[in-house]
């Protein structure tokens, strides 16, 4: 598993806001790599408890010393304006260098969602959002959402408008549809991300002028090692009555769900491993191991990858070879959160599903995060 960065003092990090903090695992990834979240907006009350305990146990992890975390704010930021949040955020005045994460909820774009796009509750989100980065003017931002937004014709105007505005507002923009598979995580996840930094930083950072509405210039993280990783390796197929599961030569092993879910690495001896819903229905014991084109009741192959996290509504996933559902661990591990990250006891495990679901896999956050700060560093904005 992905370990944090060694004892680091927040005040040689880089400052971000956070919106949409949901669990804090965009965030996680993101202090990995040496940024730090002074602002949090999460308008979940149960989901701000979550991140509240779960982050101070990660960062408590790294340095023991950690103030206990807690959500800044849990208003909904249609109603949380620009200098407000400024003040909040910054109670010693707006520094010259810092930024702004978060993704929207993705309902509105998503495949298996009503499709109402930028008129839908949440699909206005995104708007508001970038009315906020606009008012807010960070140096840079990232915009975390389904590859939907992009890819569907109707949802893609509505994201072409807001990049128009983005860009009069002087940024430089990019954006790329990245799956969590090809970087190491062994699960089926395409988020799209855009990246925005100030075009003066930006052509300080790159040594020469971007042209507008450049494409492609922002050095976006790719891992040869997994590159086309779903249709490069010879996954298996639906394990058969009678058959014994089988590694397939070339397939990289810590891109199956076994690699954590092992019993060398078992997930039910640590915290949250045991939190699992109670195995009520047959089909836990007649679906076939690697039985995933099912609408529902997914069982996952323990030498394949997981489809998209996705735990609530009808959505259940179920573990390889034991006859019943994921725990709470075995689902965070499949989103590559560490395991020093622990949520309490006493929550419910419908809102601890949840809270993992909704989140991006921590170590695609931290490579995306990783390679920002990289660009940012060459620019000489920091040390």
């Amino acid at each position: 598993m992905m370990k944090g960065n060694k004892k680091k003092k927040v005040s040689s990090c880089i400052p971000i806001l956070s919106f949409f903090t949901g669990g804090g695992f965009l965030d996680i990834g993101f202090e990995m790599a040496g940024f730090f979240s002074v602002w949090t907006n999460e308008v979940n009350p149960v989901f701000a408890k979550l991140y509240a305990y779960g982050m101070t146990q990660w960062r408590q992890s790294i340095f023991a010393q950690s103030p206990p975390a807690a959500i800044s704010t849990t208003r909904n930021i249609e109603n949380l304006f620009a200098p407000e949040i400024i003040k909040q955020a910054f109670c010693q005045g707006k520094p010259k260098l810092f930024g702004i994460i978060g993704g929207p909820p993705c309902p509105d774009f998503s495949a298996g969602g009503k499709n109402r796009g930028g008129k839908g509750i949440n699909g206005r989100l995104s708007k508001i959002f970038i009315n906020r980065i606009i008012n807010i003017k960070p140096s840079f931002f990232v915009f975390e959402n389904v590859s939907g937004l992009y890819k569907t014709k109707i949802h893609r105007v509505f994201l072409s408008g807001l990049e128009q505005r983005l860009e009069r507002q002087g940024y430089c923009l990019d954006l790329k549809i990245l799956n969590a598979l090809e970087h190491g995580v062994p699960q089926n996840r395409e988020r799209l991300f855009m990246v925005g930094i100030q075009r003066e930083y930006t052509c300080r950072c790159l040594g020469r002028e971007i042209d507008e509405q450049e494409r492609g210039w922002f050095p976006w993280p790719s891992n040869g090692k997994y590159k086309n990783a779903k249709i490069r390796f010879p996954w298996p197929g639906i394990i058969q009555n009678g058959e014994e599961p089988i590694l397939q030569n070339g397939v990289p092993v810590e891109l199956t769900v076994y690699s954590v879910l092992n019993l060398d690495n078992c997930p039910l001896k640590i915290q949250n491993g045991n939190d699992i819903f109670n195995a009520y229905s047959e089909k836990f014991s007649v679906i076939k191991e690697g039985d995933t084109k099912r609408k529902s009741f997914k069982r996952l192959h323990r030498y394949r990858f997981s489809p998209t996290a996705c735990y609530g509504n009808n959505e259940v996933h179920l573990h390889p070879w034991c006859n019943r559902r994921l725990s709470v661990r075995e689902a965070m591990r499949i989103q590559g959160i560490p395991d020093s990250y622990i949520l309490p006891e006493d929550a419910s495990l419908t809102s601890k599903f949840a809270l993992v679901s909704n989140g991006v896999p921590v170590p695609l956050a931290f490579e995306i995060s990783r390679k920002l700060k990289k660009l940012i560093q060459r620019g000489g904005l920091i040390g």
